[in-house]
Parts: C-alpha cells; structure tokens; sequence
C-alpha cells in the first residue's frame, strides 16, 4: 500500500524572527518526509493581538533582554545570520505575502521564496516593503517577480491573505511559525523534532483540547 504524502500547514509571517530561525531545518524536514506544505503567510501582529501576545517593543524588559540571549544561542546551532535588531524591522510584509500567494495560485514551488523573504529581514537587512527588492527575491528564488508584483492590488488576493489571518486566530495560533500536522499544533521552531516524529512515527495526533475543556 502507497503510503499517504504527509501534508504540513504551515503559518508564518516574513516578520517572524523564529520562522526565519527554523526555515532552513524546516526546509530539511520536508524533504526528508517527503512532504507537502501549506503556506500560510499571516498578518502576525494581529494574530498576536488575538492571541494575547505583544510586539517585541512592547513587551517587558526581562523579556526583551532575554530573547537577545536567545537569538545568540540559536544563531549559532543553526549556523545562520542574524541580526539582532534589523533596520527594517518591523516591516509591512503585506506584499510580499500577496506575491506568495500569486506564486502559489499559478502552481509555483514557493519554497525558496518563503525562505528568502525571511533571510532578507532577518540577515541581510533588505526592506521587504519595497518592491524592487521583492521583485528581486522572487526571481533570484526561480519566480517571475515582475509577474507576480502586477498582481499585487488583485482582490482575490487581498482577499486571501486577510482570510489566512483569521483561519490562524481561529484554529488559536497565537505566534509563528506555528505547524499542523493531521490537526495537531506544533508551535515554534524549536518543536520541529516533535514534528518529524510525528510524522515518521505514524501515531495518532494529540488532540489540542478546546478551551470550553479547560
């Protein structure tokens, strides 16, 4: 018997510190398994707002502090660049995200563009507000930036990206990256083991109880 391609969802922001840590490994993960991932890029802010969490700025200082300590500790078991406070953080990813979706409307492989439009926030320090620089990272990613850039203002598109926000906030993601495996959550990149013996291992998910079962 074929055995069943696993299907990974996968919600994510190019704002997001920790889906940019995780993305190379995760890249790895798929491979390995064989998967097929959903993209999901998410307005994070307000899916931190629905979640009850802050944006960095925002938050207490211990906290603050404590995840520079953090970023140390993972730049160097991911042996990635990082930069600690990016010049062009927090941009609006909103474009960027449309152009994603426009790839993967036309069938594209997205996979290299999810990755790069991280990289570019997080290491080399690229305003993924711009679209030049978008157009660039698409192509250099195997897309056709130009193409995919005129399709920014199409509603469907506009359409699809608020929708993905409100799908996350209502399955309770409450940060990124946040993975679903056969309905069970996996939160945060440093959970990607968890992931791969979920899905290597064939058991039954964990079922995440409803708040009503608290």
């Amino acid at each position: 018997m074929t055995q069943e391609q696993p299907v990974i969802a996968y919600y994510f922001s190019f704002i997001s510190l920790w889906s940019y840590i995780g993305s190379l490994v995760f890249q790895d993960l798929v491979a390995r398994n064989n998967a097929r991932v959903l993209f999901k890029p998410v307005d994070l802010l307000e899916v931190f707002a629905a979640g009850g969490g802050k944006p960095v700025r925002e938050r207490p200082l211990p906290r603050q502090s404590y995840r520079l300590v953090e970023m140390q500790r993972w730049r160097e078991i991911r042996s990635i660049p990082l930069v600690f406070w990016p010049k062009f953080y927090p941009a609006d990813p909103s474009l960027g995200h449309r152009m994603l979706l426009a790839a993967i409307e036309d069938g594209s492989d997205v996979m290299a563009f999810a990755h790069a439009g991280l990289k570019a926030v997080w290491a080399d320090e690229l305003n993924i507000e711009d679209p030049d620089t978008l157009i660039h990272l698409a192509d250099a990613s195997g897309l056709d930036g130009t193409a995919l850039l005129a399709r920014r203002d199409e509603p469907g598109l506009k359409a699809r990206e608020a929708e993905l926000t409100h799908e996350a906030i209502g399955r309770r993601v409450f940060g990124a990256p946040f993975y679903f495996f056969h309905g069970e959550p996996f939160w945060g990149q440093d959970r990607l083991d968890h992931l791969d013996q979920a899905i290597r291992s064939a058991r039954r998910p964990i079922v995440w109880p409803e708040p009503s079962e608290l």
